[in-house]
């Protein structure tokens, strides 16, 4: 079956050359005007990949992926901004979606990194482990749940995708390229401090019940999960 993807946006010209774009690539797509609109098409067609913009008139896209993720879906989500201030970037990142793309953008930058959502969805879905440990943190794959010392711990979708990766190389360097290319499937390397933005709020809550760092900074090459200091 073809991928779904869906699109919410109020501006029909960026709608009518996504859907032109989208379709040609084989992609079934289906548009929703408004984030109300695009609720209650995505209830009734659950999508592979949500393009979502982050302005527009009541429901904005902040609101829309908020509602998504409370409703417990993982469905990947490309949000589209006007605006390149790194809090709005963090925001929607912080609510669960996986990329951002600002306005005005290339059509065939957008395609790839759809290519990217869906490799990394696919790749997810076809894991076997049910759970992975490291000292006193475990990670459930299939309920999304993480705990440190049998505690829960609140992660947004990529704060865990970023804690898996970390959980199923322990011991390992990751470079920052790797990373990069694993959790948000390109390089944002020079343009943005988005890692270090997740890094950091990645150790606050994996460390905030006293627990020592596990998550370190090797200088020079990258990051590794360990258990000494």
């Amino acid at each position: 079956m073809r991928p779904t993807i869906l699109i919410i946006d109020d501006d029909e010209k960026i709608t009518s050359m996504l859907r032109r774009g989208l379709a040609f690539e084989g992609y079934d797509v289906k548009t929703a005007a408004n984030g109300a609109e695009g609720l209650r098409t995505f209830a009734a067609n659950e999508a592979d990949v949500v393009i979502l913009d982050v302005m527009m008139p009541q429901v904005d896209g902040f609101e829309v992926c908020r509602r998504l993720r409370e409703g417990g879906s993982n469905v990947p989500v490309l949000m589209l901004t006007a605006k390149d201030e790194i809090e709005h970037r963090v925001k929607g990142l912080d609510l669960g979606a996986d990329d951002y793309l600002v306005k005005p953008f290339a059509l065939e930058e957008l395609l790839a990194r759809v290519r990217a959502l869906l490799r990394r969805k696919s790749d997810h879905g076809n894991g076997a482990e049910a759970a992975v440990t490291f000292e006193d943190l475990t990670l459930d794959v299939d309920s999304r749940e993480v705990t440190r010392s049998g505690k829960r711990l609140e992660l947004t979708a990529k704060e865990f995708e970023l804690l898996h990766l970390f959980m199923q190389n322990p011991k390992r360097v990751l470079s920052r390229d790797l990373i990069m290319d694993k959790i948000w499937g390109y390089d944002y390397s020079g343009e943005s401090n988005v890692l270090e933005v997740y890094i950091a709020m990645l150790r606050q809550k994996t460390e905030e019940h006293g627990g020592k760092r596990l998550i370190q900074t090797i200088r020079g090459a990258g990051y590794i999960l360990r258990g000494d200091n």
